[in-house]
């Protein structure tokens, strides 16, 4: 035993549970803590510029690397109101990220002290635990549960609360014999995995559906051997995709009322069974549930148990966590297929790989200003099989999933069921601190950049190089198309005459992007025609190579281009012919603004 700071024993259990990173702003409340993490000296800190982005660059942090746990630090009061969005988007999205903020000494707490409020009551709805710790003796203890808790069944996040007496008051501790808590994941039985896959084996036109779980597991060889195994088309979610190589010949394609491919939507459409594997059938995948889930059956499988019906009742659910499912599933069906009692999907698989082949959305297009579509099929030639794409939410969004290609996982990083916009600039840096040798490209448009564009800095002075795509409309263009409903383009054009723009004023685009960026100590190049794609994507290559900071590469957008879309799997509207004409492609709907 010895006699120490209970926040130096809150720093040795960060030490021995993993923790090498965290990001944050320090605050007098929280200043104890950092005189601690000073004195150790063995975890690194990035100093972000606003407390959500350091929550979202955990989230980076963890999302970008199996086994990472992302920590982000703040004072008292607003700083852990500014974490709520964070907390909330890595509860969403399943991802552990532990939140650690100062408070006011226990006496003063119900006094309505300078920046005291109860944040474990604020954080509670969107965190598997949220704690102010009132004894000294046991924060050491609440680290140990906080760890426990993260790793355990559904994976999510974390806020501790540490008044300023608590952190400074002297405990008695033995790190040496401190040993982190045991992880629990239920596991698939062979029983389930029997009647799982007797299912599958009655279906004619059988689909996996591959969910966040399966990334979250680190079980995406499981899945690919698996569905090789058996024969079937994986159809992955937004947050699973990667999970299976976009050029493997099963994978079927997205399907969803955005972020989905034309051949995903018609192969989903086409199936009669599904087999969900960590996934929560989330709306914008589904659509309306009667016309998702008309004439077909399912199998769902997830690691929490109430996610098991909360959407549809699938026709059998298994709670597991989706790596122990994907073993067993894979140890009874390569049994089957050795004794001959798995049935052949060749046929289902030729009729998924042609309207792979064929149901494809233009992407060529030589107008200037240019069209988004334009920007991802060069994107695609310029960036190669194993960049790591980085984005949130939008049209850029969209695009960026309908149009670009993801061969690994934890290669796309999304925020998806949250969506908050300026997540996706802290992600990228979180995304580079965790994975130093990365080829990292991020995407936003031109709201999601400016909204926490400050963080721009923070790659600067770290070190934290990578590229960011930005596609620049002016506009808030998701919100602008889904104003077309109610015949209005109301408060969402972003465009004004800059009158301190260097150069060409393009147009009155507003914001100058370029001169913010290299404001912030980063570089940055400007797109405006077909023939500059090429040699912009070199330069931006060779600049962040370079100078090892963050490189912007905006393109100039047309200012109204309407991505496809729609309300249900079978009523995607597409605004752009389709990329080859032929019979078997079904013609296209034509709604150009």
């Amino acid at each position: 035993m010895a006699r120490m700071r209970a926040v130096d024993a809150a720093v040795l259990v960060l030490e021995r549970e993993g923790i090498q990173c965290a990001f944050g702003v320090p605050g007098a409340a929280i200043n104890p803590f950092y005189a601690a993490l000073k004195a150790r000296g063995t975890v690194r800190h990035i100093l972000a510029r606003h407390v959500e982005a350091a929550s979202h660059m955990a989230e980076g942090y963890t999302r970008a690397k199996a086994g990472n746990i992302g920590l982000c630090i703040g004072t008292s009061g607003p700083a852990g109101t500014d974490m709520i969005t964070g907390l909330y988007s890595a509860s969403a999205d399943s991802i552990p990220i532990l939140c650690i903020t100062g408070q006011a000494p226990r006496a003063r707490m119900a006094k309505e002290d300078f920046q005291a409020v109860d944040i474990a009551a604020i954080a509670a709805p969107v965190s598997k635990w949220a704690v102010t710790v009132m004894e000294p003796y046991q924060v050491p203890m609440a680290f140990q549960k906080a760890f426990q808790l993260m790793r355990c069944g559904r994976p999510g996040p974390v806020l501790i609360d540490l008044p300023v007496d608590v952190q400074l008051a002297e405990i008695e501790f033995d790190i040496d014999a401190y040993e982190p808590l045991p992880v629990v994941k239920p596991k698939m039985t062979r029983t389930q995995a029997e009647k799982a896959l007797a299912m599958l084996n009655a279906a004619e036109r059988p689909l996996i559906v591959a969910g966040g779980g399966i990334i979250n597991a680190d079980a995406s060889d499981l899945l690919t051997e698996f569905a090789e195994i058996v024969g079937v088309p994986v159809i992955p979610t937004l947050m699973g995709w990667g999970a299976i190589p976009d050029d493997h010949t099963l994978m079927a394609g997205m399907c969803g009322l955005q972020t989905s491919h034309r051949y995903g939507n018609a192969t989903m459409l086409a199936s009669d069974f599904v087999f969900g594997v960590g996934n929560r059938w989330a709306n914008r995948h589904t659509g309306s549930v009667d016309r998702y889930t008309a004439g077909r059956k399912f199998v769902h499988v997830d690691i929490e148990p109430t996610q098991i019906g909360r959407v549809f009742a699938p026709d059998f659910g298994v709670v597991s966590d989706a790596g122990a499912a994907l073993k067993m599933l894979l140890d009874v069906a390569t049994e089957w297929k050795t004794d001959g009692r798995l049935r052949d999907w060749t046929g289902w698989v030729k009729q998924c790989q042609a309207r792979k082949r064929t149901l494809k959305r233009k992407t060529h297009f030589d107008t200037v200003p240019l069209k988004p579509q334009r920007v991802y099929e060069e994107m695609n030639k310029a960036f190669g099989r194993d960049t790591t794409y980085v984005t949130t939410i939008g049209l850029s969004q969209i695009a960026g999933a309908q149009f670009l290609h993801v061969y690994k996982p934890r290669n796309w990083i999304n925020c998806g069921q949250a969506g908050p916009l300026g997540w996706t600039l802290p992600a990228a840096l979180g995304v580079r601190a965790a994975r130093p040798d990365a080829d990292i490209v991020a995407l936003s448009g031109d709201y999601d950049f400016q909204f926490l564009i400050e963080e721009l800095a923070v790659g600067a002075q770290h070190r934290l190089p990578y590229i960011h795509v930005v596609v620049n409309n002016a506009y808030l263009g998701l919100i602008r198309q889904a104003q077309r409903g109610f015949q209005m383009d109301f408060e969402v054009n972003l465009a004004f005459e800059n009158i301190n723009r260097r150069g060409e004023p393009d147009a009155g685009y507003g914001v100058d992007h370029v001169a913010v960026a290299e404001a912030m100590g980063c570089k940055a190049v400007r797109v405006k025609r077909p023939d500059e794609f090429a040699a912009a994507f070199e330069e931006a290559k060779r600049l962040m190579k370079e100078h090892r900071v963050p490189v912007v590469l905006e393109f100039i957008l047309e200012r109204v281009t309407n991505i496809s879309m729609g309300t249900e799997i079978d009523a995607v509207t597409e605004f752009e012919e389709l990329a080859e004409k032929n019979e078997d492609a079904p013609t296209a709907i034509v709604m150009l603004d």
